[in-house]
């Protein structure tokens, strides 16, 4: 099973899969796509990784649910009580975020990824880190409310991605955090659709 949101190298990636197992590999996209519930209008633009995460979210909890990855990118996954994938929202990801703070201006520093004490920055680090990472709290914070309101009901919350446990001051948002839904969700659509 392969998913791979950089098309530029899916087929090597495939290629190289199948001389390792000598098996066929099935890749998650739009071939796959038409077989699964969307009421999105370009199902061939919505990333591998989002569906796998909306299929693994809508088998753990068969429920109106929204998926935050927290990664490179990070998405909102709306998935309906039928496992329809409702939409998406994207936003750039922490480390896109601090990354292009540090890569596109004169003074400002690369820093890690920790929440400061204050939200009032006392130095350059702070700063940044006020800025980006609490930021984001009031992002997540925000558009799951929004989300919610729009659907006119609760929704189950999972967090995933390799970021998801940098917010602690989100985590009572959400319901799971589970760093391999996007893999389980590959397994689930490897054994349903393969």
């Amino acid at each position: 099973m392969l998913s791979s949101v950089v098309p530029g190298l899916t087929d090597t990636l495939a290629q190289v899969l199948h001389e390792l197992f000598g098996l066929p590999v099935l890749r998650v996209g739009p071939d796959i796509y038409s077989r699964l519930p969307m009421a999105i209008e370009r199902p061939h633009e919505i990333g591998s990784d989002l569906v796998a995460n909306a299929v693994a979210a809508y088998d753990k909890f068969n429920d109106y649910s929204i998926v935050v990855d927290f990664g490179t990118a990070l998405t909102f996954t709306t998935v309906s009580d039928s496992g329809q994938i409702l939409g998406v929202a994207i936003a750039p990801g922490l480390k896109t975020a601090m990354y292009a703070l540090f890569k596109n201006t004169a003074q400002l520093p690369e820093v890690p990824l920790e929440l400061p004490p204050s939200a009032i920055g006392k130095n350059t680090t702070q700063a940044l880190q006020a800025g980006v990472l609490l930021g984001y709290v009031g992002l997540v914070e925000s558009l799951l409310a929004r989300i919610q309101e729009e659907l006119a009901q609760p929704c189950k919350v999972v967090a995933t991605g390799g970021l998801s446990a940098i917010l602690g001051p989100v985590a009572h948002l959400f319901d799971e955090i589970d760093p391999h839904l996007t893999l389980n969700g590959l397994r689930l659509i490897a054994e349903r659709y393969g």
